[in-house]
């Protein structure tokens, strides 16, 4: 008679995410899965449009006072969907920078004190690192790649050499991208948050109708600026005469913003291979959902040869369930942090990259 040996499956770690560097209350529950992939069990995202929208922008104690007041109840909706005992979760994994301090310390000191109730370890992350991370979840994505990081706060090229391992090619000298569509739309009238809605209304227009600046396209290397093109949106929006020019308006900024990315890009394409043979070309954060953006940029990469990688589009904005997957990558490295860990609302991906933003900035 046979014996069949038992086969002892390892467990797979399990990583509880908490994101609150801004106006999102987000918690989620991954599982590193076999051959790499990445399980989403769980990924809960509360959103505050409405707690700002009347400002017309984030303002930080209001969006503070929301993640206190929702922070547990995600955390239990989290837990209940992914089917998931808080016993089991194997680490807590949180953004603690960069982002508005009073929203980072919320979601830190509510980790910490979860995960020193469950006995677990806390594992804090770089909100840009989950970003940068993202597209693991639902791709085979090795390392090195191109990484182009365009969000509400932030707009970078950098070359991603591994876990932790960042060096940047370029970055806005002054508005990030994401800033700079909020910007265009809350002088086009558009109710907070604008910047998504951008793109619909240069569906309607003429692309050509306004010749739009492009500052530094010419110099720079692929370090970006947007404040210039703010400035031109300002004055041409004191003649607009009626809602068609508003559209044709909304359709030259999207156009231009295409231009900048496309010359740019290029750019980086050139800075990056001078160091490395690989072809990989991520583009992520809030404004990685754009279609134009993500039309233009593919274009470019099929005549460099690049293959570019987009997260799905829910993992675009801000979420948890990349902030577990960067939890997951240091898990199983046994990167640990201590219960002291503060808040860095600063914190750089590349802390040798020079400081670049500014007036007077020589580039």
């Amino acid at each position: 008679m046979l014996i069949k040996k038992k086969k002892f499956m390892t467990k797979k770690p399990i990583i509880l995410g908490v994101e609150s560097s801004c106006d999102e209350t987000a918690v989620a529950v991954l599982q590193d899965g076999e051959n790499g992939n990445t399980k989403i069990l769980s990924n809960i995202v509360s959103s505050q449009f409405e707690v700002h929208k009347e400002f017309g922008g984030v303002v930080p104690e209001l969006a503070a006072r929301s993640h206190l007041e929702k922070i547990d109840l995600i955390t239990k909706k989290a837990l209940n969907e992914s089917k998931i005992k808080i016993s089991d979760i194997d680490a807590i994994a949180v953004t603690a920078g960069p982002g508005l301090i009073v929203c980072l310390s919320v979601g830190l000191n509510f980790a910490k004190g979860l995960a020193s109730s469950i006995n677990k370890p806390l594992i804090v992350v770089n909100h840009l690192e989950g970003h940068a991370l993202s597209p693991k979840i639902n791709s085979k994505l090795e390392y090195p790649y191109l990484l182009l990081l365009i969000s509400g706060g932030h707009t970078q090229y950098l070359s991603v050499e591994g876990l932790g391992q960042y060096k940047r090619l370029g970055t806005t000298i002054d508005d990030a991208l994401g800033e700079a569509y909020d910007k265009t739309a809350k002088l086009l009238g558009i109710d907070f948050p604008g910047g998504p809605k951008i793109e619909k209304l240069s569906e309607k227009g003429d692309p050509n109708k306004f010749k739009l600046p492009k500052p530094i396209i010419n110099k720079g290397g692929c370090n970006l600026s947007f404040a210039g093109l703010k400035t031109a949106i300002l004055r041409i929006t004191k003649n607009i005469k009626n809602e068609q020019e508003k559209f044709d308006l909304a359709a030259s900024f999207q156009k231009t913003i295409e231009e900048i990315l496309y010359e740019k890009t290029k750019i980086a394409f050139g800075e990056y291979l001078k160091k490395s043979n690989d072809r990989n070309f991520v583009i992520a954060g809030g404004v990685a959902a754009n279609k134009g953006i993500r039309n233009i940029l593919n274009k470019l990469s099929k005549e460099y040869d690049f293959k570019t990688i987009f997260p799905e589009l829910s993992l675009c904005s801000d979420n948890a369930a990349m902030i577990a997957m960067v939890g997951i990558e240091k898990y199983k490295l046994k990167l640990f942090d201590k219960l002291d860990f503060k808040p860095n609302p600063r914190w750089a991906l590349d802390k040798d990259a020079k400081f670049l933003k500014g007036a007077g900035v020589k580039l």
